[in-house]
């Protein structure tokens, strides 16, 4: 049972365990859901905050070695590259421009 805040740890002096992926597969090494999880995308979001570009750029790099990982796991049913995008970068916020004054 999960009782702490983190999880998998019991929150008494437990490490939270990091929402990295697993390579080649491409899940969680936490969840075991398809990575980025939502808790990686906060936590993406958070270490980000200040330069969603930056953030933008690292994604774009993994989904590049993603789509590669995948393909050569399966390559007569590769990955489709618009499912790869919505899970790689289609939740990423938006940087809007100031608006002119």
């Amino acid at each position: 049972m999960n009782a702490g805040p983190w999880p998998g740890g019991s929150g008494y002096g437990d490490q939270p365990r990091p929402h990295l992926p697993l390579r080649p597969i491409w899940l969680c090494r936490s969840c075991a859901l398809p990575w980025p999880c939502a808790t990686a995308r906060l936590a993406l979001v958070a270490e980000y905050a200040h330069d969603r570009v930056a953030l933008s750029v690292y994604l774009c790099a993994v989904l590049h070695d993603a789509a590669g990982d995948l393909y050569r796991l399966n390559p007569h049913d590769g990955p489709d590259p618009a499912t790869l995008f919505r899970r790689f970068l289609a939740w990423v916020p938006r940087v809007h421009p100031a608006p002119d004054r």
